[in-house]
C-alpha cells in the first residue's frame, strides 16, 4: 500500500491530468453539470455492481470513474468561481468531524446504532442541513432504496416497532388488504395496496439487518443465471421456450439449481 504523500501526489497528478484535458480536450471542455449527470449515475450503478460482486480489479476501476466525476463537477464549480475541489473535500471533514462528536469531542456512542442515531439527530442541527427526519432522502431514489432510507430515517428517532418479529403482523395485513382488492378487481386499490406490502416487507427487511436492494439483486442474478441456463439447454435440444411445456422448463430450472455452487 503507498503512503499517505503518495496518495496525495498521485490524486494531484489526476486534477492536473484534468486540467489539461478541460481545456486542450474537445469533448471535455464542453462538459457541464448536466451533460455529466446522466454518466454519473450509469458509473455509480457500475460501481454498485462491481461491489456486489466483490469484484476488486472492477471495484477499483470503477472508483476511479466516480473519482473522475467529483473531480470534474469540482472543476467546473471552480471555473464558475463557486467552489473547487479544496472546498469540497474541506466541508467533507468539517461535517465528518461535526457529525462525529464520540470521536472528536465528549459525545458518549457505544455501539453502531447509537452513532446512527446521533448522526441523524447531528443533520438535524447542522447549519445547512436537513430541517425534517426525511428532508435527505433524495426524491430520484429509486423506489426500493428510498423506502428503504425512509424507514431507517423514521426509525433512528424511535419511530419502528420494538421488535422484528412485529413487523410479521403488519406484512400479513397489507396481503390480506391486497388479496382483497384483487378479488373485487380494482386495480389502483390493487397498486395502493402492493405498495403498502413492498413497503412492510422493506421494513422487515431492515429490522432482520438485510439491505433489500442488496437481497433483491441477489435474487434477479440467481434468476437471470437459472432462466438463461433454461434458454441454453432449451437451444442444445432443439427447441425453443415458447415450444416448451412449464413442466419441462421446470425440470431444467432444477438442474440449474442442482448444478449451482453451494
Amino acid at each position: 500500500m503507498k503512503s499517505r504523500q503518495e496518495k496525495i501526489e498521485a490524486l494531484g497528478r489526476v486534477i492536473d491530468t484534468l486540467d489539461i484535458l478541460r481545456v486542450k480536450c474537445p469533448w471535455d471542455a464542453k462538459q457541464t453539470n448536466e451533460s455529466l449527470r446522466p454518466n454519473t449515475i450509469e458509473e455509480v450503478y457500475e460501481l454498485a455492481d462491481a461491489l456486489l460482486r466483490d469484484d476488486n480489479p472492477n471495484i477499483r476501476k470503477e472508483l476511479g470513474d466516480v473519482l473522475l466525476h467529483i473531480l470534474f463537477y469540482s472543476k467546473i464549480g471552480e471555473e464558475k468561481g463557486a467552489f473547487d475541489i479544496a472546498d469540497v473535500a474541506d466541508a467533507l471533514n468539517e461535517k465528518l468531524i461535526f457529525r462525529h462528536p464520540h470521536v472528536f469531542g465528549t459525545a458518549q456512542a457505544d455501539t453502531s446504532e447509537k452513532v446512527k442515531q446521533n448522526w441523524e439527530d447531528l443533520k438535524l442541527k447542522e447549519k445547512g442541513g436537513n430541517k425534517t427526519v426525511l428532508g435527505g432522502v433524495p426524491q430520484a431514489l429509486p423506489a426500493l432504496i428510498k423506502a428503504f432510507r425512509i424507514t431507517e430515517k423514521a426509525a433512528a428517532v424511535g419511530f419502528d416497532w420494538p421488535s422484528a418479529e412485529q413487523v410479521w403482523q403488519k406484512v400479513a395485513e397489507e396481503k390480506a388488504e391486497f388479496l382483497r382488492e384483487a378479488e373485487a378487481g380494482r386495480r389502483d386499490e390493487m397498486e395502493a395496496e402492493m405498495g403498502d406490502l413492498l413497503f412492510a416487507l422493506v421494513n422487515a427487511a431492515r429490522l432482520y439487518g438485510i439491505n433489500p436492494e442488496n437481497a433483491l439483486e441477489r435474487t434477479n442474478a440467481k434468476f437471470m443465471a437459472r432462466f438463461n441456463h433454461i434458454e441454453r439447454r432449451a437451444a442444445e435440444m432443439g427447441k425453443s421456450l415458447r415450444s416448451m411445456t412449464l413442466d419441462e422448463m421446470d425440470t431444467l430450472w432444477n438442474e440449474a439449481k442442482s448444478t449451482e455452487a453451494k
